[in-house]
Protein backbone atom coordinates (compact mmCIF):
# COMPACT_ATOMS: atom_id res chain seq x y z
CA UNK A 1 0.00 0.00 0.00
CA UNK A 2 1.16 3.52 -1.08
CA UNK A 3 2.36 6.24 1.33
CA UNK A 4 -0.53 8.63 1.27
CA UNK A 5 0.52 12.79 1.11
CA UNK A 6 -1.10 15.38 1.18
CA UNK A 7 -1.37 17.74 -2.07
CA UNK A 8 -2.41 20.97 -3.13
CA UNK A 9 -5.03 20.48 -6.15
CA UNK A 10 -4.54 23.15 -9.22
CA UNK A 11 -6.86 25.92 -9.33
CA UNK A 12 -7.30 25.36 -13.14
CA UNK A 13 -8.56 21.78 -12.58
CA UNK A 14 -10.81 22.47 -9.86
CA UNK A 15 -12.21 25.46 -12.30
CA UNK A 16 -12.63 23.07 -14.92
CA UNK A 17 -14.35 20.52 -12.59
CA UNK A 18 -17.10 22.91 -11.49
CA UNK A 19 -18.28 23.39 -14.86
CA UNK A 20 -19.32 19.97 -14.19
CA UNK A 21 -20.29 19.85 -10.48
CA UNK A 22 -21.26 23.44 -8.82
CA UNK A 23 -20.63 21.32 -5.83
CA UNK A 24 -16.76 21.01 -6.02
CA UNK A 25 -15.45 23.62 -3.86
CA UNK A 26 -13.12 26.39 -4.68
CA UNK A 27 -9.86 26.83 -3.74
CA UNK A 28 -9.79 29.30 -0.69
CA UNK A 29 -6.83 30.98 -2.01
CA UNK A 30 -4.84 30.33 -4.65
CA UNK A 31 -4.43 26.84 -3.47
CA UNK A 32 -6.45 24.01 -1.30
CA UNK A 33 -4.65 21.25 0.77
CA UNK A 34 -6.06 17.60 -0.68
CA UNK A 35 -4.88 14.50 0.88
CA UNK A 36 -4.07 11.69 -1.65
CA UNK A 37 -6.50 8.69 -1.47
CA UNK A 38 -4.24 5.81 -2.44
CA UNK A 39 -7.23 4.46 -4.70
CA UNK A 40 -7.81 3.67 -7.92
CA UNK A 41 -11.27 2.73 -9.83
CA UNK A 42 -11.35 2.42 -13.23
CA UNK A 43 -8.13 3.31 -13.64
CA UNK A 44 -8.78 6.78 -12.18
CA UNK A 45 -6.80 8.07 -8.69
CA UNK A 46 -9.25 9.87 -5.84
CA UNK A 47 -8.50 12.31 -3.57
CA UNK A 48 -10.06 13.81 -1.11
CA UNK A 49 -10.27 17.37 0.54
CA UNK A 50 -9.06 18.04 4.38
CA UNK A 51 -11.10 19.75 6.43
CA UNK A 52 -8.66 21.88 8.73
CA UNK A 53 -9.60 21.31 12.49
CA UNK A 54 -12.70 23.14 14.19
CA UNK A 55 -14.10 22.37 17.05
CA UNK A 56 -17.38 20.82 15.75
CA UNK A 57 -14.93 17.31 14.71
CA UNK A 58 -14.45 16.55 17.83
CA UNK A 59 -18.20 15.82 18.58
CA UNK A 60 -18.79 14.37 15.04
CA UNK A 61 -19.70 10.88 15.13
CA UNK A 62 -16.63 8.94 13.88
CA UNK A 63 -18.87 6.42 11.99
CA UNK A 64 -20.25 8.55 9.59
CA UNK A 65 -19.28 6.87 6.56
CA UNK A 66 -18.46 10.15 4.56
CA UNK A 67 -15.46 11.38 7.03
CA UNK A 68 -12.87 10.01 8.40
CA UNK A 69 -11.42 11.64 11.38
CA UNK A 70 -7.98 12.46 12.02
CA UNK A 71 -7.03 11.52 15.60
CA UNK A 72 -11.01 11.90 16.38
CA UNK A 73 -11.18 15.26 15.10
CA UNK A 74 -8.13 16.99 16.98
CA UNK A 75 -6.74 17.41 13.19
CA UNK A 76 -9.21 17.62 11.45
CA UNK A 77 -11.10 15.40 8.81
CA UNK A 78 -10.90 14.10 5.23
CA UNK A 79 -14.40 14.90 3.73
CA UNK A 80 -14.80 11.41 1.82
CA UNK A 81 -18.23 12.31 0.53
CA UNK A 82 -16.28 15.23 -1.26
CA UNK A 83 -13.84 12.89 -3.29
CA UNK A 84 -12.86 13.84 -6.82
CA UNK A 85 -11.21 12.33 -9.71
CA UNK A 86 -7.82 14.24 -10.00
CA UNK A 87 -4.74 13.31 -12.44
CA UNK A 88 -1.44 12.90 -10.50
CA UNK A 89 -0.60 15.99 -12.60
CA UNK A 90 -2.86 18.16 -11.31
CA UNK A 91 -1.18 17.79 -7.73
CA UNK A 92 1.57 19.23 -6.12
CA UNK A 93 2.86 18.06 -2.33
CA UNK A 94 2.52 19.97 0.04
CA UNK A 95 4.92 19.58 2.30
CA UNK A 96 7.86 20.20 0.76
CA UNK A 97 6.77 23.51 0.14
CA UNK A 98 5.81 24.58 3.37
CA UNK A 99 7.89 26.98 4.89
CA UNK A 100 5.78 28.09 8.32
CA UNK A 101 6.48 25.73 11.61
CA UNK A 102 3.52 25.36 13.12
CA UNK A 103 1.26 24.42 9.95
CA UNK A 104 4.32 22.36 8.90
CA UNK A 105 4.22 20.48 12.27
CA UNK A 106 0.42 20.10 11.39
CA UNK A 107 0.54 18.60 8.27
CA UNK A 108 3.74 15.94 8.93
CA UNK A 109 0.84 15.18 12.20
CA UNK A 110 -1.86 14.81 9.90
CA UNK A 111 0.19 12.63 7.36
CA UNK A 112 1.62 10.44 9.87
CA UNK A 113 -2.40 9.75 11.14
CA UNK A 114 -3.25 9.02 8.14
CA UNK A 115 -0.91 6.26 7.35
CA UNK A 116 -0.82 5.34 10.73
CA UNK A 117 -4.64 4.19 10.11
CA UNK A 118 -4.89 3.66 6.07
CA UNK A 119 -6.52 0.78 6.30
CA UNK A 120 -9.71 2.15 7.91
CA UNK A 121 -9.57 5.42 5.75
CA UNK A 122 -9.43 2.93 2.55
CA UNK A 123 -12.39 0.61 4.44
CA UNK A 124 -13.94 4.14 4.23
CA UNK A 125 -13.44 5.12 0.81
CA UNK A 126 -14.48 1.50 -0.64
CA UNK A 127 -17.97 2.06 0.99
CA UNK A 128 -18.15 5.27 -1.25
CA UNK A 129 -17.19 3.51 -4.46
Amino acid sequence: MKTLKIYYIDNNYINYLRKFDKRVAYNKTTTRPYVGVVYTFNSQTYFAPLSSPKPKHLTMNKNTPDIFKIKDGELGIVNINNMIPTPMSCLTEVLPLVKDKQYRKLIIEQTTYLNNHKRELLDKVNFFM
